[in-house]
């Protein structure tokens, strides 16, 4: 499954609100309280952030962050480079050559370099003012509507179990 990570989320949601008063410059407790993140988790981000110039920061009683740019010029791609450990890459083979002991002989990995492409291209063209924008026919979840009388639901017991 495709995923955001939390860090990645919450990086997004820290620049979105931080785009919402751009002259304002935000301390890492106000940002914290403000959005209801842990300030040590909104402190990582933040330093994050500023290593890959999305941020800047200044130190002193008035000091705090604020964005490097305008929210228009801060990409969603940008966001996921600043805060991803590892190379953006939908499987092993587009995010590190090399890395897949059957990458050689994959006759699908071309296909996969296509997808990882165009994804990669729309979260280039995704600003973080986009981000603020609440319009949720925006971005379709399907071309083509599904009619309530088409989906059949299958009753069966559902198991939980979550990730240590």
């Amino acid at each position: 499954m495709l995923r955001i990570s939390k860090i990645i989320d919450y990086g997004t949601l820290v620049l979105t609100h931080m785009a919402a008063s751009p002259e304002r410059i935000f301390s890492a407790s106000d940002l914290a309280g403000a959005l209801g993140l842990g300030q040590p988790t909104v402190s990582k981000i933040l330093k994050l952030l500023g290593q890959h110039e999305l941020v800047n920061s200044s130190r002193g009683a008035r000091g705090g962050y604020m964005l490097s740019r305008s929210a228009s010029e801060i990409s969603v791609a940008d966001i996921i480079d600043a805060l991803e450990e590892q190379p953006f890459g939908l499987t092993e083979c587009t995010a590190l050559p090399g890395a897949c002991s059957v990458e050689a002989g994959c006759h699908i990995r071309s296909n996969w370099q296509r997808i990882n492409a165009i994804v990669r291209r729309t979260l280039e063209e995704v600003s973080v003012a986009d981000m603020i924008q609440t319009t949720p026919n925006e971005f379709p979840m399907s071309k083509h509507p599904v009619s309530k009388s088409s989906v059949r639901v299958q009753s069966r017991p559902m198991t939980w179990s979550q990730a240590k």
